[in-house]
């Protein structure tokens, strides 16, 4: 099933997530057999300031575990994450 995963990175948490980038890229990696797509919410000077990912996993409870294991949660960038059940209709990732 495909979840919406939206994170809100923390006031001035830039630095830290340029520091924990590397491991987070990681992550994602090994992770990128359930990741449709992802990338970066940019403010208005291009700067990141938040994620998304749309995730193709068993449950709800697994896309929270995904988005709770992430090293942008677990290293204190994501003030907070949203999960939410999608439906895909367009899309050239759909094949």
């Amino acid at each position: 099933m495909l979840f919406i995963i939206r994170a809100e990175d923390k006031p001035g948490a830039l630095a830290r997530r340029l520091e924990v980038r590397p491991v987070h890229l990681e992550y994602l990696q090994s992770k990128k057999d359930v990741i449709k797509v992802g990338g970066a919410i940019l403010d208005d000077k291009g700067d990141p300031m938040g994620s998304v990912l749309i995730v193709d996993v068993a449950d709800k409870a697994a896309a929270e575990a995904f988005a709770k294991g992430d090293p942008f949660s677990t290293e204190g960038v994501f003030a907070s994450f949203t999960v939410t059940p999608y439906r895909a209709a367009l899309g050239e990732w759909l094949g």
